[in-house]
């Protein structure tokens, strides 16, 4: 099967299904987004708005994909650097067309089968929602014009959580799933540590650590979708993760 590039996701797994990816290859475009070119106005208006709101944004640079295509080789993606404030646009809109927003997950496993995720403070973009460690695709993560994910994970984690995925056993592939025009790339990596370990390690280096994103961490120990204010993208993995089916 080739790989479908689609506007609609005509062709890829349902939403909020998790399914298997072969290799990633997510090549990074110069020169601006159509979406950013064709609604300057619009993003700067709403821009203005969101940090009068919130006055701690920071309209940092991130990679916002243009077409991104499915199929047996894995996912392919052309995408340009676009500034934080284009994304923040284009989530609030409806139909989210004109892009997709990728970004990577990586699903850290305790010893006794937990998974530990953290909680974003209270003067971010995500307020009080709880996923893992992650975040957007940055200029730093891409190496000869590709996005780099590995390095990315690996950066997100540390950064928030002061673990290293390199004292992890990194799971052998990719899965991926995807709503409203986002899509979820993740591995799990497994710590030789307890879920309460793992949380009180994050704690410490929360006293510490120069950036305050979160607001803490916590161990998820069953799919259920109201033990903690999830983002979206959550509920299929944890689903998957712990074998409970997608209510339809």
């Amino acid at each position: 099967m080739n790989s479908i590039f689609s506007e609609d996701f005509a062709g890829w797994p349902p939403e909020q299904t998790v399914f298997p990816v072969a290799a990633l290859n997510l090549r990074v475009l110069d020169g601006e987004h159509p979406y950013r070119e064709s609604r300057r106005d619009e993003i700067a208006a709403n821009w203005k708005a969101e940090v009068e709101a919130n006055p701690a944004l920071f309209d940092g640079r991130m990679v916002f994909q243009h077409q991104l295509a499915f199929g047996e080789e894995g996912l392919q993606g052309q995408g340009y650097i676009i500034p934080f404030s284009t994304f923040m646009y284009w989530r609030r809109q409806q139909d989210r067309m004109g892009g997709t927003h990728l970004f990577a997950y990586p699903v850290i496993e305790s010893a006794d089968g937990a998974l530990v995720a953290i909680r974003m403070g209270a003067h971010t973009a995500n307020p009080g929602q709880v996923y893992f460690a992650a975040g957007s695709l940055e200029p730093e993560d891409i190496v000869s014009g590709v996005c780099d994910v590995e390095f990315n994970m690996r950066r997100e984690v540390l950064e928030e959580t002061g673990l290293d995925l390199a004292d992890s056993t990194p799971g052998e592939r990719y899965y991926a799933s995807h709503f409203r025009r986002t899509v979820t790339i993740f591995r799990m990596f497994r710590f030789d540590l307890t879920a309460d370990e793992i949380v009180a390690r994050i704690a410490a280096h929360m006293l510490v650590a120069e950036d305050k994103e979160i607001a803490g961490a916590v161990a998820i120990r069953s799919a259920d979708h109201a033990a903690f204010p999830y983002n979206v993208a959550m509920f299929p993995v944890i689903d998957w993760y712990f074998g409970n089916p997608i209510e339809t």
